[in-house]
């Protein structure tokens, strides 16, 4: 079984994605010109690092019967 890199986790070419003025990154809190799909301010890099830690997260949990 040969693993595959998956699709990207986030795609932001869409210009829903993008701002004019820069806001706090809900994650660093540095400005960020980018929203996520709810529209909050937020890295591309920071919100895809906090959706990875998220699935560990829950992989972790899971395999440890607490999910």
């Amino acid at each position: 079984m040969s693993t595959q890199p998956g699709p990207p986790l986030l795609d932001w070419r869409d210009s829903s994605h993008w701002h004019h003025t820069p806001k706090p990154c809900r994650y660093c809190g540095k400005p960020a010109y980018t929203r996520d799909s709810k529209r909050s301010p937020a890295h591309k890099t920071c919100a895809e690092e906090a959706l990875a830690q998220q699935a560990a997260d829950a992989a972790d949990a899971y395999r440890k019967d607490t999910l």
